[in-house]
């Protein structure tokens, strides 16, 4: 049952890429890149480490909102826990610029949980640097900082 589980999520992540990727007029790649951060997003929505696991490079580096530091084994424990609990996350802008085989997507990132039993909302500007291994884009590294509440951007 397990493997069926895995196998509809593959599937459901590699829809999410062909949809989004074929939206906006951005070329192949960047298309894909934007939608492989849209499919991060339903990853965290649904705690779905093994998508993220998908996602991100063996060697990924996060800086969290915070201003901590964690590696990818770190980055994914961090969704593991039960007093992480997302209930939406999307970009509300999110820009690729291309550089060959590596991407950067910076945007806005929006996620709404529920921390210590209320509902919050955190906004963040967001660095994602993508690098094409092998054919597949995989993130190599991703920076969060967090938007004061009453900035607009």
């Amino acid at each position: 049952m397990k493997k069926r589980a895995l196998g509809v999520g593959v599937v459901l992540l590699l829809g999410v890429v062909a949809t989004v990727a074929g939206q906006g007029g951005l070329s192949d790649d960047a298309g894909r890149v934007l939608a492989l951060e849209t499919a991060w997003n339903h990853a965290i929505e649904t705690k779905d480490t093994k998508a993220m696991d998908m996602i991100l490079s063996d060697s990924m580096v996060a800086v969290e909102s915070d201003g901590s530091f964690s590696t990818k084994s770190e980055y994914l424990a961090g969704f593991k826990g039960a007093d992480f609990q997302p209930s939406q996350a999307v970009n509300e802008k999110n820009d690729v610029h291309m550089y060959g085989d590596t991407a950067v997507a910076v945007g806005v990132f929006r996620i709404k949980q529920i921390e210590k039993g209320k509902t919050v909302i955190h906004r963040e500007r967001t660095i994602d640097t993508w690098v094409k291994v092998n054919g597949t884009w995989k993130c190599v590294a991703a920076v969060a900082v967090p938007i004061p509440s009453g900035k607009t951007q």
